[in-house]
C-alpha cells in the first residue's frame, strides 16, 4: 500500500495553529484511513506552563512528538532528523514529507503528484532552489566559516517537501554514526544530505512551484504563511466547492 508520513514542525505555544490543521486538512479521509499519517514535532518551551499544557494536548490528541531539547532556531534541523527517524522507525511509509504548522497541505494533490513522478527510485520533491547563494548580511546571514562555498546544493524550500524512504533512512543512519552535517537552516541541510546520498545512488529531483514558499496560489499543493482562519477557510472551499483556492483574510 502506498503511504505518506507528514511531519509538521510546530512550537510549544502554537496551539491555535495545530488546532487549525486538525480541523482542516488533517480531516482528509486518507488520514482517517491511516494511509497518510501526520504528526506535530515540538521541542520544549522556555516557560514551564507552556510545556505542561503541551503534555496535556499530546495526551489528548495523540498526534504530537515531543523532541527533548529546548526550542531554538539553530536546532530546528534536529526536528527534521526526528521526522525522518519517526517516518523510518514508527510508520510503515514510502515517503516522508516535512512542513510547517502554518502550511496548508492539499493531501490528494500531493499524492497525485507523487504518483505521477514515482519511479520506484530515490525521490526529492518540492519547490527547488538551484544555484542559491548564501546571504552574508542581515537576519539570515551565514558566515564563511559556516558555509565557505558560493552556492548551496540544490534544496527544496522548507514549508513543504518530500523525500523517499531510502533518503530518510540514510539520514537517520548517518546521524546515529555522528556523520551527519547539521546546518542551521533545515531546508538547506536536507539539500546537503540528499546531495551526499546522491553520490552513491541517483536521486530524481522534482520541482514544482505549487509547493508555495510565500503564501498561496490557486491549485496549490501546499500553501505557506496561512493563519488559522485561512486554514479553515481553505478547507471549506475544498469541501464545499471542490476548488483549491486561497483565502485572503488573516
Amino acid at each position: 500500500m502506498w503511504k505518506l508520513f507528514i511531519g509538521i514542525l510546530s512550537a510549544g505555544n502554537h496551539f491555535a495553529e495545530r488546532m487549525a490543521a486538525r480541523k482542516s486538512w488533517m480531516q482528509h479521509p486518507l488520514i482517517k484511513s491511516l494511509n497518510v499519517v501526520a504528526r506535530f514535532f515540538v521541542a520544549l518551551h522556555g516557560r514551564k506552563e507552556v510545556n505542561v499544557e503541551l503534555m496535556k494536548e499530546a495526551d489528548f490528541f495523540g498526534d504530537i512528538v515531543i523532541v527533548s531539547y529546548m526550542d531554538n532556531y539553530d536546532l530546528v534541523v534536529l526536528k527534521t532528523v526526528a521526522i525522518c527517524e519517526y517516518g523510518v522507525r514508527s510508520v510503515a511509509t514510502n515517503y516522508i514529507m516535512k512542513c510547517d504548522d502554518d502550511t496548508f497541505v492539499r493531501i490528494d494533490a500531493v499524492i497525485k503528484e507523487m504518483k505521477k513522478v514515482h519511479s520506484g527510485g530515490s525521490l526529492y520533491v518540492g519547490n527547488m532552489n538551484y544555484h542559491h547563494k548564501p546571504l552574508r548580511y542581515g537576519k539570515w546571514a551565514v558566515t564563511y566559516e559556516e558555509w565557505p562555498e558560493d552556492y548551496y546544493p540544490p534544496y527544496a524550500n522548507g514549508p513543504g517537501y518530500i523525500v523517499s524512504y531510502d533518503i530518510a533512512r540514510y539520514i537517520v543512519s548517518e546521524f546515529e554514526k555522528h556523520k551527519l552535517r547539521l546546518f542551521k537552516m533545515e531546508d538547506v541541510s536536507m539539500g546537503m544530505w540528499v546531495e551526499q546520498f546522491n553520490s552513491s545512488m541517483p536521486v530524481e529531483y522534482v520541482h514544482s512551484g505549487k509547493f508555495c514558499q510565500f503564501g498561496c496560489i490557486d491549485n496549490y499543493y501546499t500553501a505557506h504563511y496561512q493563519s488559522p482562519r485561512q486554514m479553515i477557510c481553505m478547507w471549506n472551499k475544498l469541501q464545499q466547492e471542490g476548488k483549491a483556492q486561497c483565502c485572503n483574510m488573516r
